[in-house]
Order: C-alpha cells, then sequence, then structure tokens
C-alpha cells in the first residue's frame, strides 16, 4: 500500500506543565512516542516533529498559531496532533494516536509467529 506519510507533532515546553508534574517532560514523550511508533509501524513512514511552544518555527503559520493557543488557552501538554488534528493533551495514550494514524491506512506489524488477522 503506498500513501503520502503523515506528520505527528507534539507541542510542549522544556519546563513541566503544572498539571502534569509527575508525568514525563514534553521532550522524553516525544522520543517514548516516536520509538512506540516506529516499532508499531515498521516500513510505514511518518513524520515526527517537536514544536516548543514558547518558540514554534519561524516559518510555519499553523505551528505558531497551533503553539500559541495552547499557551493562552492553558492546554495541558504535551499536545499531540495527527495531520492538524489535536488527539491527545496532558499524557497521552498510544491507543488513541495509533486509531488516529489507521484512518489514514496506517496497519501495526503482526508479532512473529502470529497470523495477521
Amino acid at each position: 500500500m503506498t500513501f503520502k506519510p503523515i506528520e505527528i507533532c507534539v507541542y510542549g515546553a522544556d519546563v513541566i506543565c503544572p498539571s502534569c508534574v509527575q508525568l514525563p517532560s514534553s521532550k522524553e514523550t516525544y522520543e517514548w512516542l516516536e520509538a512506540a511508533l516506529r516499532r508499531k509501524y515498521p516500513d510505514q513512514p511518518f513524520v515526527m516533529t517537536y514544536v516548543d511552544i514558547f518558540a514554534p518555527p519561524a516559518d510555519d503559520q499553523a505551528k505558531r498559531k497551533l503553539a500559541q493557543t495552547i499557551v493562552e488557552e492553558d492546554w495541558v501538554y504535551p499536545v499531540v496532533v495527527v495531520e492538524g488534528n489535536v488527539v491527545a493533551e496532558g499524557n497521552p495514550r498510544l491507543k488513541a494516536i495509533c486509531a488516529e494514524m489507521e484512518k489514514y491506512g496506517y496497519r501495526p506489524s503482526t508479532p512473529e509467529g502470529k497470523k495477521a488477522e
């Protein structure tokens, strides 16, 4: 199956969200999420991007606007966005992110020895 690689953005900051003191940092969440998704969807390309909400990329208006919204409206970060759709805020759930990816044609790999359904 050929499809356009999707972009998954994790918006966060170096400072841990006040509501998330016991949770991993946004960067740690980004790294964990990327590793988990690459294991779950091997050989299925996607782009992972980390956006610092206090220093968003100057050349991407959509990312700048969402980062500004996150700051101004006190969203709980990290915020995970798949192809422009917010799918997680705060402590992201892998299941919700995978469900969104699968809407774009991604299929999880099957563990060794198990038949695909």
